[in-house]
């Protein structure tokens, strides 16, 4: 009768020892978690490509033709600038262009008819003069063999006589040359001179269109810059336009995140500020710069730790989705 409740007494006084074992382990493990480093959330940024709409040509604004949050397409003028010396200058090389192409039509053209019939006439009449000049000098020639003529008269008439077959030759050359037309080197130097001079028109009208700044993406005005009345240099940016179509995010992470993050990867983000998750894939991965991304670690691991860039898209276009949100890993990585 004694035995058995010493043995009941010893049963309970286990159990109770155990469940106290079981309850101060229970806490110990507690302790543990608790004192353990928990995951810190990395905050990363939604970021977009935007670019900066700038002008090839200087001037001052005269008007801007956007405001920001309009949707433009590609081709859009955003802003106009006024270049008033540009007109001045269209007028001139238009005027040069319009006189090398008459000297350019004339060199294809060739001689009028009036011009080849008068250049005609001229050969005629130094024909007629050669043969009096011939006559003339025939007579003399005889007059001085027989002593009746002085030998200076003798010579000037063999010098009219000359003279009057080289005014033949000219004219005659002159004929030929009107006839013919000119030549093939001075067409394509007349041509050239046409072609430079519309070059140059070309150049000012082009310069003119220019006066019209277009943007060459399609997107969301972002940012006006300048403002109607300034002076804009060659190259200055007027308008910022971003490309909602193409967002992405941007994550800061040490090397020792990196382990299992690669191209393809994917994440669930939080975006606060559409009070949603999105389903994000890892395109890039790149090392930050020297400055300010090494973390000293030297105290327990004998090596520093580098920053790196991770980019992400989402997979699937997010509606309200823009640069500048926030983008967070819940529980890191």
């Amino acid at each position: 009768m004694t035995a058995q409740p010493q043995k009941k007494s010893t049963a309970a006084t286990l159990l109770g020892a155990l469940i106290l074992a079981g309850a101060v382990g229970f806490i110990g493990w507690g302790v543990w978690r608790a004192t353990l480093p928990q995951p810190v959330p990395v905050q990363g940024m939604v970021d977009a490509t935007t670019i900066s709409v700038s002008a090839k040509i200087p001037g001052r604004i005269e008007s801007v033709l956007v405001k920001e949050g309009d949707r433009i397409e590609a081709g859009t003028p955003v802003a106009k600038i006024a270049i008033p010396e540009l007109e001045a200058k269209l007028a001139q090389v238009e005027a040069v262009a319009r006189a090398a192409g008459a000297k350019a039509s004339l060199a294809d053209e060739g001689a009028r008819s009036e011009e080849i019939r008068a250049a005609k006439a001229q050969k005629a009449r130094a024909d007629a003069a050669l043969a009096l000049a011939q006559r003339s000098w025939e007579r003399v020639d005889a007059l001085f063999k027989e002593g009746l003529v002085s030998a200076q008269r003798h010579d000037e008439v063999r010098a009219q006589r000359d003279g009057a077959r080289e005014a033949v030759r000219a004219a005659a050359a002159q004929v030929e040359a009107l006839e013919t037309g000119l030549r093939a080197q001075e067409k394509d130097a007349a041509h050239a001179l046409l072609a430079q001079a519309e070059g140059g028109v070309s150049e000012v009208r082009s310069m003119a269109e220019e006066a019209f700044v277009k943007t060459p993406l399609s997107g969301e005005v972002s940012k006006i810059i300048i403002d109607p009345g300034e002076i804009a240099p060659a190259g200055f940016p007027l308008v910022q336009v971003t490309d909602l179509t193409d967002v992405w995010m941007s994550f800061n992470l040490r090397e020792d995140d990196l382990p299992g993050v690669a191209p393809g990867t994917r994440w669930q983000v939080e975006v606060p500020a559409l009070g949603k998750t999105v389903e994000v894939e890892v395109y890039w991965v790149s090392a930050r710069g020297d400055y300010a991304v090494w973390r000293a670690t030297r105290q327990n691991s004998g090596y520093d730790l580098r920053t790196f860039e991770v980019r992400a898209r989402p997979v699937t276009p997010v509606e309200g989705l823009r640069p500048g949100m926030s983008a967070i890993l819940p529980k890191g990585l």
